[in-house]
Order: structure tokens, then sequence, then C-alpha cells
């Protein structure tokens, strides 16, 4: 398996993390977490660039509404590795627990007409 890590000088790179509205409820209580069920079961907490985030939310989380779309600047996340998943596209994965102060900004992530509508101003 080849592992890249990558870091992104001179720019802001947003990456992207969704859940379910009990997944953040308890995060943001707690102040960290190890992630979603999936990301428990794998080891590394799962996150999506700006042009994945819409497929993940297809594949992953169809149909579901009260999801929660949070934003991390990826340049500031150590234990972050970029690995090849769908399509051998690169994934941010973080290696450790996600907390709190990550979070550069949180946004709903309603499911309009069977489509979860994405903010505009996604980077």
């Amino acid at each position: 398996m080849i592992i890249f890590v990558a870091k992104v000088i001179g720019c802001l790179m947003l990456i992207y993390k969704i859940f379910r509205q009990p997944e953040w409820l308890n995060f943001e209580a707690a102040g960290e977490t190890a992630g979603a069920p999936v990301d428990l079961a794998d080891g590394y907490v799962h996150f999506s660039t700006a042009a994945q985030a819409q497929e993940t939310a297809a594949k992953h989380f169809a149909g579901e509404d009260g999801l929660v779309l949070l934003a991390c600047e990826a340049d500031k996340m150590e234990a972050l590795i970029w690995e090849p998943s769908r399509g051998g596209a690169l994934f941010p994965h973080l290696y450790r627990k996600l907390r709190l102060d990550d979070v550069v900004t949180r946004y709903d992530l309603p499911l309009i007409g069977g489509t979860h509508a994405f903010p505009k101003d996604m980077t």
C-alpha cells in the first residue's frame, strides 16, 4: 500500500467530516471523538476533500437527514495521512482523536429532495 503525507503550503485547505446529529452532539459535549462507528472499526477518522464530500454523503448517508458537516484545516492536524481509497483517490485519514478545536466551521447538511444540500462556500 502506498501512503502519502500531504501538506498544503501558502493556502488554506479544508477537509470535511460528516456526522449524524447524535454523533455530533456527543462529540460537542465530550470535546473530542474517535469518530463514528465506521471510524472506530477502521482505526482512523475518515475525512473528505470538498470535491469528495458530496459523493461520500451520497454513498454512506443516502436518505439520511439531520447530518452535520464539519470543516477542519488540514495543515494544522498532526497525524493526518492521505491514503488511496475509492477508485484510488487520496482521502485524508486522521490517526488520532478529532478534537473540537480542530473544527473551523460547522454546517447543517439538510436533505432536500433526496439530495444533501452542501454549503456553496466549500473550498
